[in-house]
């Protein structure tokens, strides 16, 4: 069963809708605080249902792919980002800050 940071961290995924994408950070600050990116990432590792739980949603702050635990890793990753309408050159989302998502300022409730 997943901890409470888990949860915030699955539930705040959720709120990524297709076609845009967040960084480790983003979600991390959402979920907890920015010093956490490490600890949401290897939430993300542990994903129980990709991608209906869309962690391919989640790249680096520079706008490159960073990881992808499912099945087909990172090239798997850009097709999902890539079906969404997301562009990649480089390895890298184009227009990163047009289509990056900011989470709502007030922050999930830390009660772990």
């Amino acid at each position: 069963m997943p901890d409470g940071f888990s949860v915030r961290i699955f539930n705040a995924l959720r709120m990524i809708p297709s076609g845009r994408v967040s960084t480790y950070s983003d979600l991390a600050g959402y979920a907890a605080t920015k010093k956490h990116a490490r600890a949401a990432a290897s939430v993300l590792k542990k994903n129980p249902d990709p991608p209906h739980i869309p962690c391919h949603r989640i790249v680096r702050k520079d706008a490159s792919l960073g990881g992808y635990s499912a099945p087909g890793g990172v090239r798997r990753k850009k097709e999902l980002l890539m079906k969404e309408g997301i562009q990649i050159r480089g390895g890298r989302v184009s227009d990163f800050e047009k289509v990056r998502y900011v989470f709502p300022s007030d922050r999930m409730r830390n009660n772990d």
